[in-house]
């Protein structure tokens, strides 16, 4: 269990999710750390999170959905102190098999070497020495973490080819992807269903979420920014839906999952000395 203290001003981060608030779970405890201890972090957001829930119909409509979205990701941004936010502006692509697939202005429907060429872009101009980004699977096999995904890893691997986008080439260090250990999702569904509260993804296969254990290789105790974590996560208002099953769950209970984030070493390059999430070398 890492405990990290060092100042990581020399440490230079670009995180890229799919919708705005996938930053929070599974990394806003690292993100908030990471600014907290001086490290320049760029978030990334590829699509507005569309067609996303909405909590209370006081909030948002469907037509304003996007704009709403992007400014609780800003919101949450400020509480977690990261200055930097850019938006790909893709449309929501929904769950897989979904109308909103087809939408010819979603990420499902964007060229690869197009939303590559954007990543790579800001990788070029940011120079990061580490990229964060979602698993392979997704999370929970959401199309659009799982295409992030495949193009964050296609231009970290780009990046640094003179000859594939400009001569700016820059290769970032350190790719990780976020994890969801499959054993939390296993424990986190079973105290659930334990009280009485039907589990979130019930209807999925609890053997197919998250991120097998043998394949998280960083683990990141984040307790001392559980309460910038809450608070930037009840930022985005749209999508935290007050009598879902987290919010039946003892606080003391979510603050312990809250507390402990996980992550796996997916890529290594580059002839710099490379330094981890945590600003170690490696």
């Amino acid at each position: 269990m890492s405990r990290p203290s060092q100042d990581l001003s020399h440490l230079t981060v670009l995180a890229a999710f799919a919708h705005p608030d996938d930053e929070g779970f599974g990394s806003g405890g690292t993100l908030a750390m990471l600014v907290s201890r001086g490290a320049q972090v760029t978030l990334v957001c590829a699509t507005n999170g569309d067609v996303g829930e909405i909590s209370d119909p006081g909030l948002a409509t469907p037509e304003n959905l996007a704009q709403v979205r992007q400014e609780e990701l800003r919101q949450a941004m400020r509480v977690t102190g990261v200055k930097d936010v850019r938006f790909l502006n893709y449309r929501d692509s929904g769950m897989a098999g979904t109308q909103d697939n087809n939408h010819p202005n979603s990420l499902h429907q964007a060229a690869k070497a197009q939303v590559v060429g954007q990543l790579v872009a800001v990788i070029h101009e940011i120079r990061p020495n580490v990229v964060i980004t979602h698993d392979p699977f997704g999370g929970y096999g959401h199309p659009d973490h799982q295409a992030v995904c495949r193009h964050a890893t296609r231009a970290f691997s780009l990046a640094g080819d003179m000859g594939a986008f400009s001569a700016q080439a820059w290769p970032p260090g350190l790719l990780y992807y976020i994890c969801f250990p499959r054993s939390n999702f296993r424990r986190m569904w079973q105290e659930m269903l334990d009280r009485g509260i039907t589990p979130p993804f019930a209807s999925m296969d609890i053997n197919s979420l998250g991120t097998p254990d043998e394949e998280v290789t960083t683990t990141i105790e984040v307790s001392g920014f559980v309460d910038t974590k809450i608070e930037s996560l009840n930022c985005h208002q749209t999508q935290m839906d007050p009598n879902g099953p987290l919010s039946q769950m003892p606080p003391e209970k979510i603050r312990e999952y809250m507390s402990t984030e996980y992550f796996m070493l997916a890529g290594r390059q580059g002839s710099q000395k490379d330094q981890d999430i945590l600003g170690r070398p490696v």
